[in-house]
């Protein structure tokens, strides 16, 4: 496959989900609900942890809603690349062991270490997207959710979700303004 062509489906996938912008606004809402969980919740933090489980499980759902609203794509029909998405998604379920860990042993470092997790996996999307706002988000989530999870009190881990919420928005807005750029030089070669 020739540079150009290859060059040409990555943009083709890139128009046609917008970015992941129905994922990335649905895990800003997700990540506000658990930093309300964290913040509010009078209960332990292995219990608040289960619950920001809970919450999490509605992502799907949620993007998918947004991706009607937004007219995004989830299948790019005969687009080679489109699988690869999905793939680079489920990469991230192979650090729930390590999460579990956490969860069983240190409960009151759950959060910190989901949201490193979360923040990490968005790394892969700065070259299917060819976006490099995702590679910038990924490392600011990791690394100030450390800096946060070893810096505050068990009682204050609450600033970590919202933190994380607030950055997904942004990286909203950056990826939403960035459309119709992408979208103009998809017509200009299509």
């Amino acid at each position: 496959m020739k540079h150009l062509e290859f060059q040409k489906l990555k943009l083709e996938i890139s128009v046609k989900a917008k970015k992941g912008v129905d994922f990335i606004l649905a895990a800003s809402i997700i990540w506000l609900a658990i930093g309300l969980i964290w913040l509010i919740s009078d209960t332990s933090s292995y219990n608040k942890s289960i619950f920001t489980f809970i919450v999490g499980s509605i992502l799907l759902p949620l993007a998918f809603g947004f991706s009607k609203l937004f007219k995004t794509q989830w299948k790019v029909i005969n687009n080679p690349l489109q699988p690869l998405g999905l793939w680079l998604n489920f990469a991230q379920l192979f650090y729930f062991p390590f999460l579990v860990f956490v969860l069983l042993k240190s409960p009151d470092h759950f959060i910190m270490t989901y949201a490193i997790i979360t923040g990490a996996h968005l790394f892969p999307y700065t070259w299917f997207y060819d976006d490099n706002s995702y590679a910038i988000i990924a490392g600011v989530i990791s690394a100030s959710s450390l800096i946060l999870g070893l810096n505050v009190s068990s009682e204050a881990m609450f600033y970590i979700p919202l933190l994380v919420a607030s950055l997904l928005l942004i990286m909203f807005v950056v990826l939403w303004v960035s459309i119709p750029k992408i979208t103009k030089n998809w017509k200009n070669i299509s």
